[in-house]
């Protein structure tokens, strides 16, 4: 899948400029379509803005699904992949007969895919972007589990007022404990250990 953005602006090379910054990338690795040109109107009504397509040039090989698909076939997963571009990120969704094999224990196998695949398409690619990999909706229902635990937590931490020490956890699952409880104003967070075994204390106070 190609990475795209249509911008507007007063002229077509205001339109590209912009185009190009929300890309991070340069001319010469995208392609430009220009879609309108700017109308002046009459009277300053009826004006329209110049509209550009800015495309990033990218080999069809190094293409985050095409590298994903390739990573689970070496592991042995039958599955296809379904790309999207949000917000400057890619997304790949993965659909497969088993889900549980791809996910691992608390999503650490997806994880380590992701972190993988980042580091494979970053590598290879002109212009860096961010991949993000999940499958049968694991990571919404993982985030859902993880602010409803917080809350549970947060609640026994004022009830004993002492504190709860969380079993240790990815960054991606620490920081939406942090996030979760971010607003409580009794309740503060913060993370304690090294490496694998870093995880999530709740407290009270700040």
């Amino acid at each position: 899948m190609q990475h795209y953005i249509e911008a507007e602006g007063d002229t077509v090379e205001e339109a590209i400029e912009q185009a190009l910054n929300e890309l991070k990338a340069t001319r010469e690795q995208v392609t430009i379509d220009i879609i309108s040109e700017p109308t002046k109107g009459i009277l300053n009504f009826g004006a329209k803005p110049a509209k550009v397509r800015v495309t990033i040039k990218q080999d069809v090989s190094s293409a985050p699904d095409t590298i994903l698909r390739e990573l689970l076939n070496r592991m042995g997963i039958d599955a296809e992949v379904e790309s999207d571009f949000v917000e400057g990120s890619t997304h790949l969704n993965v659909r497969t007969d088993s889900p549980a094999l791809l996910i691992g224990k608390h999503g650490q196998t997806l994880d380590a895919i992701e972190r993988l695949l980042n580091c494979i398409v970053n590598k290879a690619s002109l212009v860096k972007r961010r991949v993000f990999v999940d499958t049968e909706g694991y990571r919404e229902r993982r985030e859902e589990r993880l602010v409803e635990m917080a809350h549970q937590m947060a609640e026994q931490v004022k009830y004993t007022n002492r504190e709860v020490v969380l079993a240790p956890m990815s960054p991606r699952d620490r920081r939406i404990i942090h996030v979760a409880l971010k607003e409580d104003d009794i309740i503060s967070t913060y993370s304690q250990g090294e490496g694998d075994m870093r995880r999530v204390v709740i407290t009270t106070g700040g």
